[in-house]
């Protein structure tokens, strides 16, 4: 089993690359809008243009081919943020649902639309231990090559995720059973040889504050610093920030935390905050505006309609499409009102 996952792995470095004057990254490192006009509904700032006009490169959301053909999706994408990061059509059980029958429509359809509208994509994500097809846990088979397939579009790739459990041991996950942690290197590894442009992020909740979950922040920011000094190419730190009502408030010394591991930047990947109250998201924001090297903010759903959380009502925008009390307070704060 080692050597069937060490064999898919290396497939990753058989891909050709794309030519990098096509990645989602804008020369100067930062991120703007389509130019679109705002939808009905919508502000008419763009709060990637004020986030970015910051010094930071992106506020970003996520999507998939259902989701951004809803009602007024892509308007809303297009207008207001500057970034995209595919909720599950990179995820192992959608791409490669049986070994080596690969399903790539969903994956290849958010790359053009990214390409085709000025996104940075986000790319999410290569190893987690949910939403694996059967398969996976008999014979371990790797599915790196996705990394390679999509080289030289992606900003970044999540390359694993969530494998820490809140006590900052390891998660008991099948990539664990096999290799222990050495899977961290196996992964990493693969993914720069396919894709050597692309930052490559380890991604993880419960890394928002420095009370209930500092041993976990410690976990992964000890963790990290030795696998670089190991020479492992761990290039960011993504702290999800899946967050309850009141619970912004630790953000940025957590994010201080992270980002002391040695890493070239951290971000907030996958933000969404129960009742989305202004104090809170403006506190989130903020955190990431006060580490100067977090590069961004992903919200993770652009209507609570669509949201993994629909019942905590938790993003920016309701689910008849309009901007919440939120967005408006994140864009007062971000331009100085």
């Amino acid at each position: 089993m080692v050597l069937s996952i060490l064999g898919a792995l290396a497939l990753a470095s058989l891909a050709v690359a794309v030519p990098l004057d096509r990645r989602q990254v804008p020369s100067t490192l930062t991120a703007t809008s389509s130019g679109t006009a705002a939808p009905t509904g919508s502000s008419s700032d763009s709060i990637d243009a004020a986030f970015t006009a910051k010094g930071k490169i992106y506020f970003g959301n996520i999507g998939d081919e259902g989701t951004l053909a809803q009602g007024e999706t892509t308007e809303i994408l297009n207008a207001n943020f500057g970034q995209i990061t595919p909720e599950n059509s990179m995820k192992w059980a959608t791409i490669e649902p049986s070994p080596g029958d690969y399903k790539w429509a969903g994956a290849d359809f958010l790359a053009d639309y990214a390409m085709a509208n000025g996104k940075i994509l986000r790319c999410h994500t290569l190893l987690w231990h949910s939403q694996l097809p059967d398969y996976v846990s008999s014979i371990t088979d790797k599915a790196e090559a996705v990394a390679g397939r999509y080289a030289g579009k992606c900003y970044a790739w999540d390359v694993v995720n969530e494998i820490f459990n809140d006590d900052g041991s390891f998660r008991d996950s099948v990539f664990y059973r096999v290799l222990g942690e050495d899977f961290v290197k196996v992964a990493f590894n693969a993914a720069r040889r396919a894709d050597p442009e692309a930052k490559l992020y380890i991604n993880d909740y419960s890394l928002d504050n420095l009370d209930w979950a500092e041993p976990k922040v410690t976990a992964m920011a000890s963790n990290v610093k030795k696998w670089i000094a190991g020479g492992i190419p761990i290039d960011g730190i993504g702290s999800q920030a899946h967050l309850a009502a009141g619970g912004a408030s630790g953000v940025g010394a957590a994010l201080s935390a992270l980002a002391a591991s040695g890493v070239s930047e951290v971000a907030i990947t996958e933000l969404d905050i129960a009742g989305a109250a202004p104090a809170d998201y403006q506190a989130a924001v903020q955190g990431c505006l006060d580490v100067e090297t977090c590069v961004g903010v992903t919200v993770w759903g652009v209507t609570d309609a669509q949201s993994w959380r629909s019942e905590d009502t938790p993003v920016l925008f309701d689910a008849n499409y309009e901007p919440k009390p939120a967005y408006t307070a994140l864009l007062d704060m971000l331009n100085g009102s």
